[in-house]
């Protein structure tokens, strides 16, 4: 972040609400599964996992009910920045296994790719700490309020 953004009010709010957000996931399934915040803004965002022994399967793999959660809590923060205060579902998720990983840190980027009145539709993609590409998803969302 240069130093103008750090100047500019809004950029700070963002910033703020942004840790309050990732601080008050941390009850929550993101935190239990121990997702990052790396980074945010309109209509896209990354997340990070520290890959754990728990998070292995019985191949000493990373499950891919964990690669197919990282998806879906990465497109579901942008989701989440997208529509304040509106309560949002996943109603579809799709993943695509390409590669395993073990050990080591991997991290997701998710899309905004449409948006209409009353759904989302995203894109994500995890990579491996050497930029392989592990997975690749899709996920739409629906505004219940």
């Amino acid at each position: 972040m240069n130093e103008k953004e750090q100047e500019d009010p809004r950029h700070r709010d963002e910033l703020g609400e942004l840790n309050q957000l990732a601080e008050a996931a941390q009850p929550t399934f993101w935190g239990y599964l121990g997702c990052e915040l790396v980074h945010a803004s309109p209509g896209k965002c990354g997340i990070s996992l520290q890959v754990r022994p728990e998070h292995l399967n019985l191949a000493h793999i990373v499950h891919g009910g964990v690669l197919a959660s990282l998806l879906d809590n990465a497109m579901g923060l942008v989701v989440i920045l997208e529509c304040p205060g509106e309560k949002t579902v996943t109603t579809q998720l799709n993943v695509h296994y390409l590669q395993s990983a073990g050990q080591g840190e991997i991290r997701c980027e998710a899309a905004l790719i449409h948006k209409s009145r009353r759904t989302l539709t995203l894109q994500g993609s995890i990579v491996d700490n050497n930029g392989e590409l592990l997975a690749w998803g899709s996920g739409t969302f629906r505004r219940v309020t």
